[in-house]
């Protein structure tokens, strides 16, 4: 099922999606100050490629917390909103659900990104 799952999610967009969000990675880390946003854009764009079959663990401490807040304030809340609403679009319909479910994920992702690692299940 995660195969099909990404071989789909793939087709409808998520290509173009991961690819968008290396660019943005590789533009961020022109700057040693973009650094780490940049690598927060390579988590993104890694989640994004194939996120059926993987999840996100929190590892981060004081550090990551503060870096996540100033994130948040700066673009994680826009960025999360996003996706909920792409989540909630997906999930209109039965069909569409499994991708909704993904967005939501990276909603969580994109709100919260720094101390944030993906694993496979």
């Amino acid at each position: 099922m995660r195969l099909l799952g990404n071989i789909l999610w793939l087709i409808l967009g998520g290509l173009f999606l991961s690819l968008g969000w290396a660019i943005v990675g590789l533009v961020l880390c022109v700057t040693i100050i973009g650094i780490p946003l940049g690598i927060q854009a390579f988590k993104m764009a890694e989640l994004t490629l194939t996120p059926f079959g993987k999840t996100v663990v929190y590892r981060g401490g004081v550090g990551s917390t503060l870096a996540n807040i100033v994130w948040l304030v700066l673009v994680g809340v826009w960025m999360a909103l996003g996706y909920v609403g792409a989540g909630l679009l997906n999930c209109v319909t039965i069909i569409g659900i499994p991708f909704g479910i993904q967005s939501f994920k990276m909603a969580k992702l994109a709100l919260w990104p720094f101390g944030a690692d993906i694993v496979s299940l």
